[in-house]
């Protein structure tokens, strides 16, 4: 296929409130994944792991000091492949089994996904080529061998639960949609939500085979209230209040009438 060795998987960029961005730069945009690190005073919040191509732990030795809870917002293949190197692993209790024993769809062609999934992705205005990556992370590396590997979660989430970091804590949102257990982890005192791929500014995917128009709507409605000062998505750059308040509009104005039609079908039908 004729691709060069990456010099460096992850790029690592510092922001402000002690929030570090990892992302794999040689990743197709479509599963390039935003990585969050937020430094604690006690443990650390790692958000999400990218696709498990190059070992976290030895690109960013610095920011995994002390001890590291690595959440996932949802078990899609692109955001827990590298939850295996960590000791703590949270998840939504919906998708505890496939963080445990991944069976999900996971390539890196697009000739190998899914009918349904390629048809979802180029739905929600995705074009996407034959391979998903433009580099390869190490000399040899095959792309039709790849796989997950399994991380057996630790601890079980529900919206309203916490996450305690010992000068910070995390409020767990349960915001599906996209996936039956897609969460966000909200920060009150400062405004601060990563939301995974409940919202990003970029082409919403919403009609994955588990996916829930529904669901998004009540989800968009209850994201479109909070009083956010940052938005640290799955995908995508961040954005602030108005920019939530925009995309949550567009969405609702996208699907109400869809999700409309389908419960009146489903009447019907009954």
């Amino acid at each position: 296929m004729g691709l060069r060795v990456a010099e460096r998987w992850f790029e690592i960029r510092r922001l402000g409130d002690g929030v570090t961005h990892l992302w794999e730069s040689h990743v197709d945009p479509l599963i390039r994944c935003n990585i969050w690190h937020v430094r604690g005073r006690d443990r650390d919040l790692l958000v999400d792991s990218g696709l498990g191509l190059a070992s976290l732990c030895d690109a960013a030795r610095h920011l995994f000091e002390q001890p590291v809870v690595a959440v996932a917002t949802h078990t899609h293949f692109d955001h827990i492949g590298g939850h295996h190197e960590f000791a703590e692993r949270v998840v939504h209790r919906a998708e505890a089994e496939e963080l445990r024993n991944p069976t999900g769809f996971a390539t890196l062609l697009t000739s190998r996904l899914d009918r349904p999934v390629l048809a979802a992705v180029r739905a929600s205005g995705y074009e996407v080529g034959e391979e998903l990556i433009t580099a390869l992370p190490w000399s040899g590396f095959d792309l039709g061998q790849y796989r997950l590997e399994g991380a057996p979660p630790t601890r079980l989430v529900e919206d309203g639960d916490r996450i305690d970091l010992g000068d910070r804590g995390f409020e767990i949102l349960h915001l599906p949609g996209h996936s039956p257990g897609s969460i966000g982890l909200w920060d009150p005192e400062t405004g601060t939500l990563f939301s995974g791929d409940a919202i990003y500014d970029g082409p919403l995917i919403d009609e994955l085979p588990h996916s829930n128009i529904g669901d998004y709507l009540s989800t968009m409605r209850r994201l479109r209230a909070l009083p956010v000062v940052v938005v640290h998505a799955g995908h995508e750059p961040s954005f602030g209040r108005e920019r939530l308040v925009e995309l949550s509009d567009a969405y609702l104005r996208k699907r109400a009438g869809k999700a409309s039609a389908t419960a009146k079908i489903g009447a019907i039908r009954s």
